[in-house]
């Protein structure tokens, strides 16, 4: 809570505890750092991340699901206030799905989602235009991005190149701002020092970029593919074929 009010929008995964429906507000579904209509379809509130290397067809299938699912939020209306709180509206009052409760809804045109079963019972996100949600109600797994959405998991790949970005700075094979005869007092010196080493850092990964896409193109047009990296992990299928 002390980040979303310093302005930060996380990007993260969710434990799987924390994933799917846990609880309501107002009638509203929590799930996944959203608030979704009753009648959504349970299946789409389970959807959790797309595996690694995931296939084009599943990953086509789970998008496409996870689009769907975008149809049944609740839409913010405003921003938080220095409270943390902020308003939302139904989806089908926002013109998103189909529902016999708001009859302007039915108008719309039919390749959007229709309730068909309707609560007998409506409670305040079906009855009122608009509902009032607290800071503390989606405080532990909302996000920038709808998870497990397509967006959200282009956002969150960055992870990995931050990681990287990490272990190259600290690698003292490449480079180090450790120590020398001249000690360094104050932070002025040590950002300036820092802010150099990320600027050697980041020219060397892009000349080594560059190099690569270089030699991809000179083996293309000798009618190579493109180069690999040697896979320096064995299995066990290379010993047990081995003579003892």
């Amino acid at each position: 809570m002390p980040l979303r009010a310093a302005g930060a929008q996380l990007v993260q995964d969710l434990h799987p505890h924390d994933r799917g429906p846990k609880g309501t507000h107002h009638g509203a579904i929590i799930a996944n750092g959203n608030l979704y209509c009753p009648a959504t379809p349970r299946p789409l509130l389970e959807l959790g991340p797309l595996a690694p290397g995931a296939a084009q067809e599943p990953t086509a299938d789970h998008d496409r699901k996870t689009a769907e699912l975008t149809r049944y939020k609740l839409g913010r209306l405003t921003r938080d206030d220095p409270d943390g709180y902020h308003r939302i509206q139904c989806p089908a009052a926002m013109g998103k799905i189909r529902c016999p409760l708001r009859p302007s809804s039915m108008t719309l045109d039919r390749d959007r989602p229709e309730i068909l079963s309707t609560p007998e019972h409506p409670q305040a996100c079906c009855t009122q235009q608009t509902l009032t949600v607290p800071a503390d109600v989606l405080a532990k797994t909302a996000q920038k991005h709808d998870y497990p959405s397509a967006a959200w998991r282009r956002s969150y790949a960055r992870r990995t190149g931050a990681e990287r970005g990490f272990a190259t700075t600290k690698d003292p094979a490449t480079n180090d701002i450790g120590r020398g005869w001249c000690r360094l007092m104050g932070p002025a010196p040590l950002m300036l020092f820092t802010t150099a080493l990320l600027l050697i850092r980041n020219q060397r990964i892009l000349a080594a970029w560059s190099a690569r896409q270089e030699e991809n193109q000179r083996r293309a047009a000798a009618g190579l593919p493109p180069k690999t990296r040697k896979r320096h992990r064995k299995t066990l299928a290379g010993p047990a074929a081995a003579p003892p």
